[in-house]
Formats: structure tokens, sequence, C-alpha cells
């Protein structure tokens, strides 16, 4: 089979970059989609527009580049196409959970055709042919969550609830899908496939429990459910807790606390620090007592002591001074809301936490309030007048460039379109 790739090109704030090139489970997001479909693919060809594919009759999978799926959508997408043997397009039901609770807000790539959504994901057994059919996927999404919340921040059960794909799909068109596709949508819905696995197999339920038998550990920290990489050092008082993947090099300091998250390779974990659903790109410094809860660090980044990320984005390179807090709930009952295409949107989020770009540099100090965004190559120095940040921060407001000689000091990688 074939794959062509559609281009979106279009650069997503506050990173300025495409889709594509943004880290998805410590993996650009274009190798993410590399791999997942590399056991069905031997050709490959990047276009700008459909028009550009020729005439060759063979079997083709057309896809957008700023998809985002797992092996275990696209599985049964193309297994299903294949056995359908026609010209499909992925579609959903109009009351899909995951889709209509979460993957719909600000973005249109998932769009309404008549009586369900459709997306950018074709299959072409012979060719492409001008008339396609909709092939209705379905997410399998579980209810997961967090139960007797007070009401201010729940429903008026005091439930805190999520609907987590077991088969996620998503368009990336705002900062918003990339937690999503790293959180909600990847090591969140790792753990609702986990939980579907254990309910639907005895045999790997027994499993479970003999391995943990056999290590002397609760389940949920033995080997089965902590995936350890190559040369790592791990103190023995820290405490991680499955489904939880490590990479290569890694060292992990005494009293840490890993819950349910993805480590890239050459992170360095000091004492203290406690990560919860979050995801920590490669070659990321994280000292004593930094606190993520639903978080994606990209690559190269470092998050000083005692600062607190809660459900962000933080993008590569970039530096988080000691003591910062990101506050991700609205004090007064109104949406959160976020800028896309040009004016506010909701978020359909009840909380929600920040995104910084690429190569920042934020002080100590600062509250940032939720869903603020602060474009990359910006840096904030802490000051009487710089310690709430209330508003949207952009490379024009970054307070290098009132220093002599700023621009140079500090130069600017990542520029608007």
């Amino acid at each position: 089979m074939r794959k062509i790739i559609l281009r979106d090109k279009r650069k997503i704030i506050p990173f300025n970059e495409p889709a594509r090139e943004l880290t998805v489970q410590c993996n650009p997001l274009w190798l993410h989609q590399r791999d997942i479909l590399a056991k069905y693919t031997d050709d490959e060809r990047e276009i700008n527009t459909v028009a550009e594919i020729d005439s060759e009759r063979v079997e083709t999978l057309v896809y957008r580049d700023n998809l985002y799926f797992d092996s275990h959508f696209i599985d049964d997408f193309i297994v299903r196409a294949q056995n359908y043997g026609k010209a499909c397009q992925v579609a959903f039901h109009l009351n899909d959970p995951a889709i209509s609770g979460q993957a719909l807000y600000l973005q249109r790539g998932i769009r309404q055709q008549g009586n369900y959504y459709v997306a950018d994901l074709w299959y072409y057994p012979y060719g492409i042919e001008p008339v396609v059919r909709p092939l209705l996927m379905d997410t399998a999404s579980r209810e997961v969550g967090f139960y007797k919340v007070p009401t201010h921040m729940s429903n008026l059960h005091g439930d805190l609830t999520y609907n987590l794909p077991t088969r996620p799909f998503l368009s990336v068109e705002h900062w918003l899908h990339i937690l999503h596709a790293n959180i909600d949508f990847g090591i969140f819905a790792i753990g609702a496939q986990f939980e579907q696995r254990v309910e639907q197999d005895a045999f790997y339920s027994l499993k479970l429990l003999w391995r943990g038998m056999l290590e002397r550990k609760q389940i949920l920290t033995s080997s089965e459910l902590v995936k350890t990489g190559k040369n790592c050092s791990i103190d023995p008082t820290a405490v991680i807790q499955g489904p939880t993947i490590i990479g290569d090099n890694v060292y992990i300091g005494p009293g840490t606390v890993i819950s349910n998250c993805i480590i890239g390779n050459n992170v360095t974990i000091d004492q203290g620090c406690q990560l919860m659903l979050s995801v920590v790109g490669n070659n990321t410094f994280l000292p004593f007592r930094a606190a993520l809860y639903r978080t994606i660090v990209m690559e190269e980044c470092m998050i000083a002591q005692n600062t607190c990320l809660q459900m962000c984005v933080i993008g590569r390179s970039s530096f988080i001074g000691a003591g910062n807090t990101f506050t991700d709930f609205m004090l007064v009952d109104r949406p959160l809301r976020s800028h896309f295409g040009g004016k506010l949107e909701d978020t359909g989020m009840t909380a929600l936490g920040s995104a910084i770009g690429h190569n920042v540099r934020i002080g100590s100090g600062m509250i940032i309030y939720p869903a603020r965004m602060i474009e990359s190559d910006v840096i904030l120095i802490a000051s009487p007048e710089r310690r709430v940040i209330s508003k949207n921060v952009f490379y024009e407001d970054s307070d290098h460039l009132k220093l002599k000689d700023g621009e140079n000091l500090h130069p600017r990688l990542y520029p608007r379109d």
C-alpha cells in the first residue's frame, strides 16, 4: 500500500510551527504517524493538494499530516476499509462522546457532513476515485475521572469525568489538541485501554497477578506496567505506578512519585518531584520538588524547583524558573476560552492551564492565569510589574527586547508567518 500525506502548513500559536513538528509522546507527530503506519505502507509521498495525486491504480491511503491517531484506531480503520473493498472516508457518529465532547473544539478538520462527522483520512483500494463513502468508526470511549469533587468544579452530581477514547482520533489545529493528543487521547487513554483489556481478557488478568506476586509488588508497579529502558538509575524510594513508559539513560531521584506517565530518553528527575498523567520529552531536567499534572513538556526543557504545572504544554528548549504557578481553574463562573482563527472560542474544558512556546525563558515567582499563551522566543523577567500574567504574551512584549542589544542576546528562532 502507498500512503499520500497532505501537508498542513498552518503554524500553531504559540509554537509557530506546523502540527507535524510538535511533540506527541516524545516524538514529532510526523514520526508518530510513520511508526504506526510502517507495517502497512511501502511507499510514501507528500503533496500540498489532492489535485496533485496521480491516477495510478494501486491501494492508497491518504491523510492530512496534522491528524493524531494511534495503532488501535488505524488497525481497525484499515481492516474494515479493506474488507469493505470500496473507496471510503473516515466518519464518526454525531453522538460519539470523545469526538463531540473534546475533539470538536477549536478546530475545523473534523466537520459535520449530513448525519455524521468526517475528517481528512481516506482509503482507496484501486487508486483515487471521485466517489467515496463514509466509513463510520467508533472511538470506543470510556468514562473515567474524578468523582465526588466539589460541585463548583464539576457537575451537579459532584463528578468531574472525561470520555477517553480507546481508539483515539484528533485533528491537531490548536495547542489544546497537543495537550489532548499527549494526555487525554494519549497516556490517559492508554490507561483506559489497559482497564478494558483487564476486563475482557481473564488470562491477561492472571498474568498481571502472577507478575506482581513474582516481583513482590503491587500490580500497578510491576514490570508488566512500568516499562523501563536501558541504563536507567531509579532510586529505590521512588514510587512509580503504571501504565508508565521510561526511556533510556533516565535518572529518577529519591522520593519521586510518578503515576501513569511517559518519560523520554536522557531525562533527569531529581528528588521529591511529583508527576501524574504527564509526558516529559527527551533531555529534560526537573530539579527537586517540581510538579507536573496532566502536562506535556517537550524536549530539552528545564522546570525548576517548586514550580507547579497543571494541564499545560511547554515547548522545546524552554526554561521555567523556580516557584512559578500555572493556574488552571476560573474562580468565577465563566467558560474557559482561547484564541483560534482570530477570535475567542470555548475550549470545552472545565480546567485548563497555559501554553508556552519554544525557546522561552520565564523567571521565578510568577502566576499565569488559565488558558494563556506565551509565544516562542519570549523572555519574562520577574519584576513588580511582571508578576501576574493575565494576558497572552507575544514576542513583541518580551522583556529582553528592552535590554541593550537584547534582540541579539536571545535571537528569534520561531517567527510567525
